[in-house]
């Protein structure tokens, strides 16, 4: 094969010869062979000569049936690609097959040589689920289902290692499930994770056969355990030698002494029967396993006619020519309980390891081209050869910091040596017990797979306590470093190599005074102490030629007083890279005095540093001694005395943390060696339980089929992986792909674009530009057209579209794009809110609200009025989609009238449809845009969707072949927006009873470069700011502000939450400058019947917001546990709690643009009596599909299988409405509806004839003879809305909102004050939804957006550099909530009653089945943490004697743990205080 040119920026040593003359020989003489010898899924397969540039998840993803495993991030963040590899492993003379989650978009193809993988495909399907797909899917853990098949992977992973095969017993409990990170590298931004959770747990209790066993040493807190030890069958007898380890047993195992028998197996839990509920008491539905499952026959299991002919009569309908069935169908209801039943766990049919790969003999492996070459080594020896010969050789194990180099950093390995599958670097042997008593150090494999070392460090410090605090302190940092899928294959040596400022497992390494060993050809072996290994940013003492082989950590004798911790800070707990790491070592004489101290952080310095004057000064000082303590504390700060603009920014907030992290050590350290007494709550990090909560289950208007908790019709099919989305559509004849070329720059104009070398690499087609479509062409935006699809001269924001390479692959566009070199003549960059506003940059909007006295003008006489007022500034930031499925498009062309089938990953159809149109130039009657189904959509393909079709559908059109894109992650977050920041400059004024009297406010929410819907957003924004609260005078003032960053846009609530977030900000401010409690303030102002809000709404019979708040007042235990916050917050000076209860109204409709509220819908029904339903909605994962089908079921009187939607398009449904705020459920739903309604009309005399009972089949048979039409378009607009902006008289406003989606939540936090970390405690939330026309789909609409919401307002933070680059561009940098995110306790209800017990009704709604819009209104309930973080940062403030008074201090949004930690003003944040000189400027710029 052809060698590729060395790498230009490798570092070599001056002997160094190209890679012909060092590599050509060890090819010939030991790297014979390029065949990676794999089983997929159980079935072998060889590939030769692989592509070099693959890594696990392109090769998966490029074979026909296996589009189950996802690419989510590109970076190991996200989980969607998880996959299972096989790998066996001989300990002790004993076989043990290992099952490893891995990042299949990380892990190098070269390293399954060997294995078995496992996709999601291979464990279970629709016709035959895997337990953890059926479970998943019926308790509706998969809403977009993007994620779905890698959390079922994790778990199954989890499952398969608790198996042991010689006990035939599992190790496994909810503790694993929860608090052992198994899951902490998967992401969901759908279901808020609880019903994922559910299911895991579950299928604990009731599925596994064999005995469950506590597993758990050394864990003696019982609020953390709850551990199931009920016996179930024995599912395989003794094995033999050669087990696989398949849970129930393999091939080679003895035959089982107990049969399955008919029925259910002892582990089935008995039904859980309703009992007497009390008001508080939510009712649950009840979960059975069955050996067969039952059906619900009203919802699934109908019979269709066979054929017609053309003279049978009614007697053909008799006949039945198949049957289908739900794929998850519901057993049935009890009274308005779901009943769910599952089939019975048979572990016999999990997948068998292929007993050949036992005596598999690795060999040396290379293959690549003259780009790129693969190297695997099977010994060390071979490993020193190749990198004597080759010293820049690249060396990769896990992968987790090279394929992101790789993928993001565009760097290029020319020589990739893959190194984990060399037994001398991989296995630790540890010594036996009696020798390891007396050890003095131990020895660690520096290749040993982070999972494993977590194991021995905490094997090893069960068995020597104390003498082995370090691996304690190691295996605490690694629970908590990237995800279970990386540390199964990430090693420590990588971590130490790659030499990152923040690593987390160097400075406890550093601080225990540990050596690295060292191998070279040249030199042997060598030591290298870890005090010298650092040298500058990423550089280290290793020799290039050389390669890490153990790692030597020393031990403490047991007669030493020496303790070491380690810490960690990051913006989230699980699965996050750290702000500020340290670890602290120290040994005592028996005085007490100090004798040797090594104080080690990361985060502070170009590299892992030590604090050279904290540790002199500590030498020879009594520990424990207060003076000690403020001592080094001043000496640290002298250490790390941090400039305000540092590298990575936080400069405050990090050199806090050095010293609150010290300050913990101090009196852990003390209390560890019994000096005296400490206040033991500085030692205690948060650590959370595991979750809890319920959801109300009983359904009171449950009918036939509307009001079922049916499952997603999708969902089993997402848990299996055959769902298809855009990208898993099988790929064209001539298929090109595209690679988007990017700005770099904020603002700039384009001096020249050069094409050429992108034309020149191989597979590379063409490109297209803003000279491919016409200047009029080249315009486009949602509502205002101002936006180009590409840019025309100049640049407006970085990531702006230039243009777009296509080639044969996506890899070879994505490589053409890069390639292409562009000359910018940078300009200044407007950024902020402020900048917008000292520039005067705004989009044009002129809209304002006034009421009261601002009608007239005469604000002045209404604050006259006031007896206080009150002003502020309230900052509020943006929210990245982060749907799982990056937007998406495949267009195909067709010979013939310029007609073009575009698929988009879309919620607007329409749109699409009309731009693919105006750049191709045909009508749009040859355009028929579709969509089946979306990985998630959140407002954030409403209107950025439509360029990536139009560019497919111009590239295909110039070439006549299809074209297809899908976006990395960094480029997605680049290109599609966001939420809007926001800005409010307010002024409000109260009587001195805390009644509103006067509200004024300036809003300004971040546009970006183009308007998009941003005039829209704030509109939505200024009609929410009065939340729930009357105030007689208002006057609102709205300014959308153009800037350089990329064009904002609709996010789920567009608009809602910011301005509902303001009008508790400002009762906040006035319940503290009035000191009147917040609660009795909201009750004081809130709105009753016969209200008007500031847009002339009339608040009327719906208004149910009060009876929300006293019902959850009660449910939730509010007004006691709010009393027992505050004797908490009385008695703990390092923590502290906050808890509050907040009502939300949130208006349905698209407001003001009255076009969009319409929808149609058509209904076919086949003579068979099949339905065919088509309407304008779009599926993303909110159940909408689900939810039509129902009610076109219920009114057609079928059973719900018999209704079939296929997709969503424009050849089907013309001029549909973007599936959005909230009402995609009222619009279509309501044209559904309709057409079923003259459908109906037509069948009745046929109904009457053939009797009530006679099946659609029969009666769709009788009406085809008669030739009666069988098809009904239906069309449904919103009656009542119409709201004029200006109009203030109250005879003829109308309403801007067909109605309100009311809702309230209560949170409980607690606050670690040392660091600014949180865990919510208790979160309940009660929603009004009317009458629910799926329960189950609505509670996940409910905690997913309360989980969404909480991200928004206290961890997902946007930040740009000061030229304008965005830096939180994937997972690594910006985080959404994880598993370990969501309220340990998570109650969701709905409102069912009236405060006596009366139910409600909602028929005066005038809304399909009386029911209400869900998707957004949930989600500013997620503020409840943000306040309750709020309430309790106050209640710090005041301990430390800091003020509380409005205008005086705040906090914005989002409550990050650096906001939290800088604003509880504390002694400590005051000592490390950084001071901005002159001229300086942060590292990071928050755009709000």
């Amino acid at each position: 094969m052809a060698l590729p040119i060395p790498p230009q920026t490798a570092s070599e040593p001056p002997r160094a010869r190209s890679a012909a003359d060092t590599l050509t020989p060890l090819i010939e003489s030991t790297y014979k062979s390029s065949d990676i010898t794999f089983y997929v899924n159980g079935k072998k397969t060889v590939l030769s000569n692989a592509n070099p540039h693959w890594t696990l998840l392109d090769y998966i993803r490029a074979q026909p049936n296996l589009k189950g495993t996802k690419l989510g991030c590109g970076e190991g963040g996200c989980g969607a690609c998880t996959v299972v590899l096989q790998a066996p492993e001989i300990l002790s003379g004993k076989r043990r097959v290992k099952h490893l989650a891995v990042n299949a978009c990380l892990f190098p193809l070269v390293g399954i040589d060997g294995k078995h993988v496992i996709t999601v495909e291979g464990i279970g399907s629709v016709e035959k689920p895997h337990p953890l797909q059926e479970r998943i899917a019926k308790l509706h853990g998969s809403q977009c289902g993007f994620c779905t098949p890698g959390i079922v992977m994790s778990l199954y992973a989890l499952v398969r290692n608790a198996y042991n095969s010689e006990t035939n017993k599992f190790h496994l409990s909810e503790r694993d499930i929860e608090l052992e990170g198994h899951l902490d590298g998967n992401l969901c931004r759908c279901t808020g994770y609880k019903p994922i959770l559910q299911a895991a747990k579950t299928f604990i209790t009731e599925d596994l056969q064999g005995q469950l066993v506590e597993d758990l040493p050394g864990s003696g807190d019982a609020k953390l355990e709850k551990e199931i030890v009920d016996l179930v069958r024995n599912g395989c007898g003794s094995t033999s030698k050669g087990s696989c380890g398949r849970p129930g047993g393999c091939c080679r195992d003895a035959p089982s002494e107990s049969s399955s028998a008919n029925s259910k197996s002892p582990a089935s839990t008995p039904p859980t029967e309703p009992v007497a509920m009390s008001d508080e008491e939510l009712t649950p539905a009840e979960l059975e396993v069955q050996k067969q499952p039952e059906q619900d026959s009203s919802i699934s299991g109908t019979a269709y006619a066979k054929p017609v002919k053309s003279k049978e009569d009614a007697s053909g309908a008799i006949e039945v020519k198949t049957t289908t069935a739900l794929d998850a169908p519901l057993s049935g209801s009890k009274h308005g309980i779901p009943v769910v039943q599952f089939q019975e766990y048979v572990p016999d049919t999990e997948l068998i390891f292929p007993s050949v790969l036992w005596k598999f003999e690795p060999r040396p492996l290379c293959y690549g081209n003259d780009k790129k070459i693969w190297f695997r080594p099977t010994t060390l020896d071979q490993l020193l050869e190749l990198k004597d010969a080759y010293p820049s050789a690249k060396l990769v194990g896990g992968a987790s910091e090279v394929q992101v180099e790789i993928r993001f950093k565009n760097s290029d390995f020319a020589i990739s040596v893959y190194v984990s599958d060399i037994p001398e670097l991989k296995r630790t042997s540890l010594p036996a017990e009696a020798a390891l008593e007396s050890a003095k150090e131990i020895v660690l494999a520096a290749n040993t797979p982070l999972t494993e070392l977590e194991a021995i460090c905490k094997d090893v410090y069960a068995k020597l306590g104390k003498r082995a605090m370090v691996l304690e302190a190691l295996r605490k940092q690694l629970r908590y470093f990237a995800g279970r899928q990386i540390r199964n294959v990430a090693s420590l040596a990588g971590n130490i190599a790659t030499a990152s400022p923040i690593s987390d497992a160097n400075p406890v390494l550093l601080a225990a005074g540990a050596t690295l060993v060292a191998h070279s050809k040249e030199k042997g072996e060598f030591d290298l102490p870890m005090s010298d290994f650092f040298v500058a940013y990423r550089t280290t003492t290793l020799p290039p030629d050389a390669v890490l082989t153990r790692i030597r950590i020393p031990l403490p004798l047991p007669t030493t007083r020496e303790v070491l911790k380690a810490y960690k800070q990051a913006k989230r707990k699980d699965d996050d890279i750290a702000i500020v790491t340290a670890s602290f070592r120290i040994r005592l004489d028996n005085a007490g005095i100090v004798e040797d101290a090594c104080l080690v952080y990361g985060g502070m310095a170009p590299t892992t540093k030590t604090a050279s004057k904290a540790n002199t000064g500590l030498i020879g000082q009594k520990w424990f001694s207060s003076e000690t303590l403020d001592a080094t504390l001043t000496a640290l700060s002298e250490d790390f005395d941090l400039p305000f603009g540092v590298p990575g920014g936080m400069a405050h907030y990090r050199k806090t943390l050095t010293l609150s992290m010290f300050f913990r050590f101090w009196h852990e350290s003390a209390a560890e060696l019994g000096l005296g007494e400490v206040d033991t709550e500085v030692i205690d990090e948060i650590h959370r339980a595991i979750s809890t909560g319920a959801r109300d289950d009983y359904n009171p208007t449950e009918q036939r089929v509307v009001g079922k908790q049916v499952p997603h019709l999708s969902a089993l099919k997402q848990c299996t992986g055959e769902a298809e989305y855009i990208d898993d559509m099988p790929r064209m004849d001539r298929e090109l792909f595209g690679g988007l070329v990017l700005s770099t720059k904020a603002h700039a104009n384009i001096v020249s674009v050069d094409w050429e070398p992108a034309l020149e690499l191989p597979g590379v087609i063409g490109y297209i530009d803003k000279d491919s479509i016409s200047k009029e062409a080249n315009i486009w935006g949602s509502i205002k057209k101002d936006e180009p699809f590409f840019a025309d001269g100049k640049v407006l924001h970085h990531g702006q579209v230039i243009g777009m390479v296509y080639a044969e692959t996506a890899l070879q566009a994505q490589a053409g794009a890069r390639a292409v070199k562009v000359v910018y003549e940078e300009l200044p960059a407007v950024l902020t809110i402020d900048e917008a506003i000292q520039a005067e940059t705004f989009f044009p909007h002129g809209k304002h609200l006034k009421k009261g006295l601002a009608i007239e003008g005469n604000m002045d006489e209404a604050f006259a009025k006031c007896d206080r007022v009150f002003e502020g500034t309230t900052r509020m930031g943006g929210q990245e989609h982060f749907y799982l499925e990056t937007n998406a498009a495949l267009v195909i062309p067709s010979g013939e009238d310029g007609f073009m089938e575009v698929w988009s990953s879309t919620q607007n159809n329409m749109e699409t449809q009309e731009f693919v149109s105006q750049v191709t130039g045909v009508p749009s009657n040859r355009i028929n845009a579709r969509v089946k189904r979306m990985g998630g959509g959140f407002g954030g393909k409403e209107s950025r969707s439509v360029p990536f079709a139009c560019y497919l559908a111009i590239a295909a059109r110039k070439e006549k072949r299809p074209v297809r894109l899908m976006l990395n992650r960094d480029e997605d977050m680049l290109l599609s927006g966001q939420r809007h920041p926001f800005q409010a400059r307010w002024k409000v004024g109260v009587s001195k009873e805390g009644k509103l009297v006067a509200l004024e406010a300036d809003l300004y929410d971040n546009g970006g470069f183009s308007q998009d819907m941003s005039g829209a957003v704030m509109d939505r924004c200024m009609t929410h700011i009065d939340n729930c609260y009357e105030c007689p005078n208002a006057y609102l003032r709205g300014f959308p502000c153009k800037t350089n960053i990329h064009s904002n846009t609709a996010f789920r609530g567009f608009g809602a939450p910011q301005g509902m977030y303001f009008a508790e900000t400002i009762m906040y401010n006035v319940a503290e400058g009035l000191g009147m409690d917040i609660d009795e303030l909201r009750l004081k102002n809130m709105y009753v019947p016969g209200n008007w809000t500031p847009f002339f709404q009339k608040i009327d019979q719906d208004w149910h917001v009060p009876l929300l708040l006293e019902q959850l007042r009660r449910s939730s235990d509010y007004d006691n546990r709010k009393t027992a916050v505050a004797e908490f917050n009385e008695k703990n000076r390092w923590r502290k709690r906050g808890i509050c209860l907040v009502p939300s109204k949130f208006g349905l409709s698209f407001a003001t643009a009255l076009h969009l509220n319409q929808a149609a819908a058509y209904v076919k029904i086949y003579h068979d009596g099949s339905v065919l339903l088509h309407h304008g909605g779009t599926e993303m994962g909110q159940g909408l599909y689900t939810k039509m089908c129902q009610i076109a079921a219920q009114e057609l009187g079928v059973p719900l299988d018999s209704v079939y939607t296929q997709d969503s398009q424009t050849y089907q449904i013309a001029n549909a409405s973007p599936t959005a705020a909230s009402s995609g459920s009222d619009l279509n739903g309501m044209a559904v509806k309709n057409a079923c309604d003259q459908i109906n009309e037509r069948l009745q005399p046929f109904r009457e004839k053939l009797g009530k009972d006679a099946p659609l089949r029969a009666i769709a048979h009788a009406a085809y003879l008669d030739r009666v039409n069988l098809a009904a378009h239906g069309f449904w607009k919103m009656p009542r809305v119409g709201y004029s902006w200006g109009d203030t008289n109250l005879e003829t406003v109308k309403p801007m909102y067909y109605y309100w989606t009311q809702g309230a939540a209560a949170s409980e936090v607690e606050v670690d004050l040392l660091t600014g970390d949180h865990t919510v405690l208790r979160t309940d939330i009660m929603m009004d939804v009317g009458n629910s026309i799926n329960p189950a789909i609505d509670y996940g609409q409910i905690e997913g957006a309360f989980i969404q919401g909480q991200g928004l307002f206290t961890m997902e933070e946007s930040l740009w550099t000061t030229n304008g680059q965005l830096f939180t561009r994937g997972p690594g940098t910006y985080k959404i909530p994880g598993f370990s995110d969501i309220p340990q306790v998570f109650n969701a209800s709905m409102l069912r009653y009236d405060n006596e017990g009366k139910p409600l009704s909602w028929n005066h709604l005038r809304s399909v089945q009386s029911s209400k819009g869900i998707g957004e209104p949930p989600l500013f309930l997620g503020s409840t943490v943000f306040f309750a973080l709020r309430e309790a940062v106050k209640a710090a403030r005041v301990m430390n004697g800091a003020t509380v008074a409005p205008g005086e201090w705040k906090l914005d949004s989002p409550a990050t743990s650096e906001r939290l930690r800088l604003a509880v003003g504390d002694e400590l944040l005051k000592k490390a205080e950084v001071k901005r000189k002159e001229g300086e400027k942060s590292f990071f710029v928050t755009v709000s």
